[in-house]
């Protein structure tokens, strides 16, 4: 981290302002704050995030809608702009999650505590509520300021095996009455919100991730770790959450933060893919067209899919950060097919959420924006650079992890895939362990997606290095 300018501690000024806080924030005695602690919160996380960025409750409504509420941390609240806390936000970006340590954007007391969802505990929140129709279009949505209060924490894992019948229900689901009903409610509202966003185009995509298994203080493996449904559920709530806060923000004619996704560069090696597949794409970048090729080859040959979604991934390019002014034409998000998105929904880990927070509450209280044109578009190029260097370091960890863990295994033979072809080297992925090394003989005309067989030659756990060469 701090060979890449990163900050992995709190200045001694953060420290002291985290020791000070007492308590929560509580409502402001001015401004219009409901009341929404009575409804069914629940929160949908990782088993041992204590960061709970954001709560979701449905409720039936005639003709088939439904009303969901996303509460989303107010994190505003407590972390002004200008404090050292802020400053140090501000600098890093984003919390950084490796293999072996989390460094949070936010001091701990902060992010897992006063201004986290937690299970039982009164909290602030931003609202974002959304008519849904039976189709899965959200018809109507509005923010506000509201009081709420987690009645279950959940967590993906126990929640999708549930969700899929492989399971009975988790502990917080069957304390809380009704809990059941309300989970598949939103399950169901996810999936039609989901089928109506591939219907126009949004990506079918499914990478494995890795998490790192420790005995004790020693790394015993690193495990393959899917989206599931319980995932599914809660990224299609966020989609239909951080548009709603992008779409009220223009409204209201206040600059914001969008995360955008430009048309591809690489398409050209996304038809190229298809076509080695026995399928054709049009010449033009076509996002339908690109999902529908998606869902065939997942449904053809599952096992392989998330190599194949890996490679598309890698040829999409990274999204990124761009200052909106109302009225001004932006890109918007060609994974997700969408026009209008921002990110918004998880304050305590992102730091242009935190932006998006305040310029929204200005919004809701009628005030004016508190940072200038200027100095939002330099925000939003300092923490796309910034997400950059967060995941380099990722990475690097990730890499030193897999390296401890391929040391003593020269010569061995993998099935990978190619991820990265360019001047500076050409990288694959392995699937056992799920991790990335690069290709140092036998490189020349290989592209990404192409699978190759290839031998282990070398590891640096320190530097993180993990060389292969291609087998004949």
């Amino acid at each position: 981290m701090l060979e890449r300018g990163l900050l992995p501690d709190f200045s001694a000024a953060a420290i002291d302002e985290t020791n000070a806080f007492k308590a929560a924030a509580k409502p402001p005695a001015a401004g219009e704050i409901r009341d929404l602690r009575h409804l069914p919160w629940a929160s949908i996380d990782n088993d041992d995030s204590l960061d709970l960025d954001q709560l979701s409750v449905a409720e039936r409504r005639d003709g088939g809608t439904v009303c969901v509420w996303v509460a989303i941390a107010d994190v505003d609240a407590l972390v002004h702009r200008g404090s050292a806390i802020d400053d140090h936000a501000r600098h890093n970006t984003a919390s950084v999650y490796t293999a072996g340590h989390t460094f949070p954007m936010l001091p701990e007391r902060l992010s897992t505590d006063l201004t986290s969802l937690r299970q039982g505990v009164e909290r602030l929140a931003v609202v974002a509520e959304m008519m849904v129709d039976s189709d899965g279009r959200v018809v109507r949505s509005d923010l506000y300021q509201a009081m709420v209060l987690n009645r279950a924490k959940l967590a993906y894992r126990s929640v999708a095996a549930w969700l899929d019948g492989s399971a009975a229900p988790p502990p917080a689901i069957a304390s809380v009455p009704g809990m059941d009903a309300q989970i598949r409610l939103q399950d169901g509202l996810a999936t039609a919100m989901r089928s109506q966003r591939h219907a126009h185009g949004a990506l079918v995509l499914e990478t494995i991730e890795a998490h790192a298994v420790f005995d004790g203080e020693a790394l015993r493996d690193l495990l393959p770790d899917r989206k599931s449904r319980a995932h599914d559920l809660i990224e299609d709530l966020m989609i239909a959450a951080n548009g709603a806060v992008a779409e009220y923000l223009d409204r209201r004619g206040f600059s914001s933060i969008r995360r955008v996704l430009r048309v591809p560069k690489r398409w050209d090696r996304i038809v190229a893919l298809a076509a080695e597949a026995g399928e054709r794409l049009p010449s033009i970048p076509d996002a339908p067209a690109l999902n529908a090729f998606l869902a065939r080859r997942r449904r053809a040959d599952p096992e392989r899919f998330p190599d194949l979604s890996l490679a598309v991934i890698k040829l999409l390019g990274s999204g990124e950060y761009v200052a909106d002014r109302p009225g001004q034409a932006v890109p918007g998000h060609f994974g997700l097919a969408v026009k209008d998105y921002t990110h918004s929904t998880a304050p305590n880990r992102r730091f242009p959420d935190v932006i998006n927070q305040r310029l929204l509450k200005a919004a809701l209280g009628g005030g004016s924006s508190p940072y200038a044109e200027e100095e939002l578009e330099a925000l939003a190029a300092h923490c796309t650079v910034q997400e950059n260097v967060v995941a380099k370091v990722e990475r690097q960890v990730a890499k030193s992890a897999a390296a401890l863990l391929l040391a003593g295994r020269a010569g061995e033979m993998f099935h990978a895939v190619v991820t990265g072809a360019s001047s500076t080297g050409t990288w694959v992925r392995i699937s056992t362990p799920p991790v990335e090394g690069k290709l140092t003989e036998g490189f020349h005309g290989a592209d990404v997606g192409d699978c190759l067989k290839v031998r282990l030659i070398h590891t640096d756990v320190e530097r993180g290095f993990i060389d292969f060469a291609r087998a004949r």
